[in-house]
């Protein structure tokens, strides 16, 4: 009992630590979404081109946090009379609090009102007491946010007149320039991000292996006939064309297309065709060489693109987010639909398969048929039941009429 007693005590003690603690990051939240989402602006439909229903997400993790943000500052200010915390910690997160929410002054107020009403205005030392006054749960319980609350006329009917009454207002033009400007600089910055994601791979991959690569794997492979083929693969096929050119050389003797030609020189004619085949080949098998390293290059040229490039990624995100929402339900289900057919649809296995053959030659490997069926038979499963979960998860919650017109578009 005095474990438990001590134990509640010190529970107590922190509370000041705890609740300042809870506010900081419940406002470290609400910058993160402005940063990552809005361009660094406020959480608002001016800062981003959301539809409604993205924005009625947004506004809900932001309506949560400022109700957290409220509660615990309310229990950080009742409880600051056992403080023993440093004064620059307390001020430095003071400080960031009131920089976010600053932005939100009317929101914050209309949930500080309704907080204020259903917060216990002491603190108890009994423990049992502080502990039930404290419990997070039965104050998010008490508190009713601003969008369950219902008046005369409907909210849409509000937003449109203020909307209104928003455009005529002198800095209406003004602020619609500046939202063109941002958008348009946000277009430009993707689509030169996305251009530089595919020609700096694509650059460092072709150079690298002309000027680089190449002359020294042909260097070192020099001459050297055991070294022609990389696989018994590319030797088949090196056995096909020179029968194939034996037959032909039958063929047109036989039908007199061709002066008669002695054994001997149909035996060089095969020779120098079986050199001219050998060396085709050992460029192939050269330039297979060279391209896993020249492969490996790209890679890292992506890789330093995208260490190097946080602030593009973040616009970029926005910018598809902002160019996926656009788009009707009709188009997003028949994007969705298009997409999974293609890769986990009922012809998908020969794509695969067509895939894979490509890869293994551009590496100069063996295509290993029973390698490559086991990859069709699983890869596209796990694909099909992330796309599931993905539809079933988050398209549901983000765009019900989508997921509506997608069952419908399947069926």
């Amino acid at each position: 009992m005095k474990r438990k007693q001590v134990t509640m005590n010190q529970w107590f003690l922190k509370t000041p630590e705890r609740a300042l603690l809870e506010a900081y990051n419940a406002a470290q939240v609400i910058r993160n979404i402005e940063r990552e989402h809005f361009g660094n602006q406020k959480i608002s439909a001016k800062s981003a081109n959301y539809t409604e229903n993205v924005m009625s997400y947004w506004q809900g993790y932001l309506d949560q946090n400022l109700t957290i943000i409220q509660i615990r500052l309310t229990e950080f200010q009742l409880s600051r009379s056992i403080l023993n915390l440093s004064e620059s910690f307390v001020l430095e997160k003071l400080k960031f609090i009131d920089e976010v929410i600053e932005k939100y002054t009317w929101k914050y107020n209309l949930i500080k009102n309704s907080t204020l009403v259903s917060f216990p205005k002491t603190i108890k030392n009994n423990t049992s007491e502080a502990e039930q006054q404290f419990d997070s749960s039965n104050l998010n319980d008490k508190i009713e946010p601003p969008s369950q609350k219902t008046g005369v006329l409907p909210r849409s009917i509000g937003r449109t007149i203020n909307k209104i009454k928003t455009d005529f207002t002198p800095e209406a033009e003004e602020e619609f320039i500046k939202n063109y400007r941002i958008s348009r600089n946000r277009t430009r910055t993707a689509l030169k991000f996305l251009i530089t994601l595919i020609i700096v791979p694509l650059l460092t991959h072709q150079l690298s292996k002309r000027i680089l690569i190449n002359p020294i794997v042909e260097n070192i492979r020099g001459d050297n006939i055991s070294q022609i083929f990389l696989n018994s693969e590319m030797e088949d096929q090196a056995l096909d064309e020179l029968n194939i050119f034996q037959e032909k050389l039958r063929l047109e003797s036989l039908l007199y297309k061709s002066p008669t030609i002695s054994s001997e020189a149909i035996k060089e004619s095969i020779k120098e065709k079986a050199i001219e085949i050998a060396e085709v080949f050992r460029h192939k098998s050269s330039n297979a060489v060279s391209n896993i390293f020249a492969d490996l290059l790209s890679l890292i040229a992506f890789a330093i693109v995208i260490a190097k490039s946080k602030r593009e990624i973040v616009v970029v995100k926005s910018f598809i987010d902002t160019l996926v929402y656009g788009l009707s339900d009709s188009a997003k289900a028949f994007l969705i639909i298009l997409f999974t057919d293609i890769f986990v649809g009922f012809h998908s296995p020969h794509g695969w398969e067509v895939i894979l053959d490509g890869l293994a030659q551009h590496l100069g490997l063996e295509a290993n048929r029973s390698i490559i069926f086991m990859f069709i038979a699983t890869f596209p499963v796990i694909l099909d039941t992330i796309f599931k979960y993905w539809i079933f998860r988050y398209l549901s919650r983000l765009s019900p009429s989508a997921l509506a017109t997608l069952k419908e578009m399947d069926e």
